[in-house]
């Protein structure tokens, strides 16, 4: 027997296997100290544990977007959540580094494979303007709430269990939300198939991967090492690659004609950038609360409430704003609120700042991210055809994910570059040399060595070594507000020049329908 799916239950399936992906991203963030004392993983290795499941995540999202076009969105959902619950499960029981390393790896696997079903299935489910703003403005607020709650759970888990919680209560969880996209999502897929694009999935794979893998490394080898420009060389010329196989290519995976579309590629860059702000914001406000503040890990989450709330709002609120007002106008104001959320912290930010401030202060950081990246997010769903919804989406991602790992390695450089240097004028001559090496290593390396120095009894050298630590973290925290505040400026004036107010008032032509069916039997 068939029937009309129910649209609010279709909803909340795709919203929770969202939710699972987003959740991952900071969850495990918070067990790398115990992993660290319980695995004995070295610095290099924890890195890993971390890139590891971004790199494979950013190298197949293309891949897996115009495979779940091919064969079908839900079954690719499907899959792609077993993967990652079960291979976050079996995480969990990891004995040595290496195997959580491979565990993370194939977990990257499955995030690939889920993440663009759930935007392709929302847009076609929901077909109207007014209820794909509402659809993925929802989306939108849910990936910013579940970033901003992974510490918080992190740290209850670690504070009631071992590090291996973090991991194996993903198992069940995936297959809670495999059993609701089961009951309630449609089968989604293209009614006349297209031939793979092998040589596109291919070159998508090799230049994402490379380029990655290249910024993920810049920091430690240095942004004008030869490896590094090696990278960079190697991901541009694979990048070429494909621009020109699929200009060629009969039925291309990515019809990359489509970036003459501002709507499409202005939005792009507009994802880029925002999340280039947020995973800054992130990767310095925990930082900030955990070691200038004397946070737990599960303080500093309940601390992010505030930019989950506003990010959430600004979502919601940003995408049917930009139905009423335009595109342009919202996601332009959203880059501006970043910018001036950014200046504002440079400006202010001390160990003694009162936490009301820092409060405001998020919520106009999220509600200026929501205000960006869901309105561009509709943007970019908006110029694909329904039979390219699943590659549009990974392009959607692959934004997302590549702005946020630049964020990470551009804002850190900065900030570790400036740290360091504050420290080799700062600390004083007579600390040993092998203690001056490791307080450079990082604010709570060095916040470390002065527990040290106290333990043996120099507490007045301890206290100069933590306050030189503490203000030399201030100033590269501060001059890297500054550079995501010009980058989210940057943004502004590109949002502001290029991207449309609305979509063009003349339907596109018609696309083939995409097979929408839910059978019961």
């Amino acid at each position: 027997m068939t029937r009309s799916p129910s649209k609010p239950l279709m909803l909340v399936a795709l919203l929770t296997a969202s939710f699972l992906i987003n959740l991952d991203t900071t969850l495990v963030n918070v067990a790398l100290p115990a992993l660290t004392r319980e695995l004995g993983t070295s610095i290099s290795q924890l890195q890993w544990v971390v890139d590891a499941y971004n790199l494979v995540f950013a190298a197949l999202l293309l891949t897996a977007g115009s495979l779940s076009d091919r064969f079908g969105r839900k079954g690719m959902l499907m899959a792609g959540l077993l993967v990652f619950g079960a291979s976050s499960f079996l995480g969990g029981y990891a004995t040595s580094p290496e195997q959580l390393i491979a565990a993370r790896a194939v977990m990257g696997l499955g995030a690939a494979m889920t993440f663009p079903s759930t935007l392709a299935l929302l847009t076609g489910v929901f077909t109207s303007r007014n209820e794909r703003a509402l659809s993925i403005g929802l989306w939108g607020a849910t990936a910013g709430v579940a970033i901003a709650l992974g510490p918080i759970v992190g740290g209850f888990l670690l504070a009631h269990y071992s590090w291996a919680s973090i991991f194996t209560l993903l198992g069940p969880l995936s297959l809670a939300v495999i059993a609701l996209v089961a009951l309630f999502v449609p089968r989604s897929k293209e009614a006349v198939p297209h031939r793979l694009d092998y040589l596109g999935l291919v070159m998508s794979s090799g230049f994402m991967g490379l380029l990655v893998y290249t910024i993920i490394e810049a920091p430690t080898r240095g942004w004008s090492s030869p490896a590094s420009l090696a990278g960079f060389a190697g991901a541009v010329v694979l990048l070429a690659v494909f621009i020109l196989s699929e200009r060629r290519a009969t039925e291309p995976m990515l019809d990359v004609r489509l970036f003459k579309d501002m709507r499409f590629s202005a939005a792009s860059a507009s994802v880029t950038i925002a999340f280039f702000t947020l995973f800054g914001f992130i990767f310095l406000i925990t930082q900030y609360f955990q070691f200038v503040r004397g946070y737990s890990a599960l303080s500093a989450g309940v601390h992010l409430l505030p930019v989950a709330t506003s990010v959430a709002v600004g979502s919601t609120l940003g995408t049917r704003l930009a139905v009423r007002i335009g595109t342009k106008a919202i996601v332009t104001a959203g880059l501006v609120f970043q910018a001036a959320f950014y200046f504002w912290v440079a400006a202010t930010m001390s160990p003694t700042l009162g936490y009301g401030v820092i409060a405001v202060q998020m919520v106009l950081f999220g509600l200026g991210m929501g205000l960006t990246s869901a309105p561009a997010t509709e943007s970019i769903m908006g110029a694909v055809s329904a039979d390219k919804a699943g590659v549009g989406s990974a392009v959607n991602d692959s934004t997302r994910l590549l702005g946020g790992t630049l964020g990470v390695a551009i804002i850190g450089s900065v900030s570790a570059t400036l740290y360091s240097a504050r420290l080799d004028t700062g600390l004083p001559a007579s600390l040993p040399a092998g203690l001056s090496h490791l307080a450079h290593q990082s604010v709570g390396a060095a916040l470390g060595v002065s527990g040290q120095l106290v333990a043996h009894g120099q507490s007045g050298l301890a206290d100069t070594v933590r306050q030189t630590a503490i203000a030399a973290f201030d100033h590269g925290l501060s001059v890297g507000c500054v550079v995501a505040g010009l980058v989210a400026i940057a943004g502004a004036l590109l949002s502001a020049a290029f991207l449309p107010p609305q979509p063009p008032r003349q339907p596109a032509p018609e696309v083939q329908r995409v097979e929408l069916t839910v059978t019961n039997s």
